[in-house]
């Protein structure tokens, strides 16, 4: 009697590999919180925001906004059991859920807010997640979504020396053709124009796109990209704020 053939580790297997990173650089947590604290404003009696954090990983960003968001009530989601359970001793709730299938556990038109940190360029299908998040969004709610930036100011560099772009991989079993040494899973990446173009397309008006540096850029280029992201199309990391329409 033969055994079944292995499965082949998938996607999501991967994602549940605690060896895999799950968090982002502080830098654009706060450049971000900041900027959901200012279109949010001050919350009042009765009258807290609900944030939904949706791929809050190990809830890092979650608990970096927290503080500039008095009196809202943010909420951790993520379908990695691993990244929940991390998540948890950081943020007061934090609850599963995925954007396609069965879809997030929420109801049309109940979030005021939705903060995507470094997940977009993840996904396999991102028209559906904006969808979903849009189905979950008040009119007028608010989409805080960052993304590493194709067009930064290195990538450029290093394309016109026929380098592999940094924030791209081939392999998610290791990394080929360019600097770097983690495998993060990266699957879909942005400039700012196809940012604005793509988000807008999916029934968003965009407000605002800010530029915010990479916490893996050598110390000896820092001060370089922190100025970068005064142009946004050559930051490390695009922000970028839409409401949902």
């Amino acid at each position: 009697m033969t055994s079944a053939p292995a499965r082949p580790p998938e996607l999501r297997d991967f994602y549940e590999n605690p060896a895999v990173p799950v968090a982002s650089g502080t830098p654009r947590s706060v450049r971000q919180a900041r900027m959901l604290a200012t279109a949010l404003g001050p919350a009042t009696t009765g009258h807290a925001r609900t944030v939904l954090d949706i791929g809050c990983g190990d809830g890092t960003a979650a608990a970096t906004a927290a503080p500039f968001l008095p009196g809202h009530r943010v909420i951790g989601v993520d379908w990695s059991q691993d990244a929940l359970r991390r998540a948890r001793t950081r943020i007061p709730y934090a609850v599963r859920g995925e954007l396609t299938g069965g879809g997030l556990p929420f109801a049309p038109k109940s979030a005021d807010a939705v903060l995507f940190s470094e997940v977009i360029e993840h996904l396999v299908d991102p028209d559906a997640a904006l969808d979903e998040i849009r189905r979950i969004l008040r009119p007028g709610g608010h989409l805080m979504l960052s993304t590493p930036n194709l067009a930064a100011w290195y990538n450029r560099a290093l394309l016109l020396a026929g380098v592999q772009p940094v924030f791209s991989e081939v392999s998610l079993r290791g990394i080929h053709g360019r600097p770097g040494r983690e495998v993060v899973g990266h699957l879909r990446l942005y400039t700012a124009r196809a940012l604005r173009e793509f988000v807008a397309a999916s029934g968003f008006t965009v407000v605002r796109l800010e530029g915010a540096p990479f916490h893996g850029v050598p110390r000896p280029l820092r001060p370089l990209d922190r100025l970068a992201c005064a142009r946004p199309q050559l930051a490390s990391i695009l922000l970028l704020h839409a409401r949902r329409t």
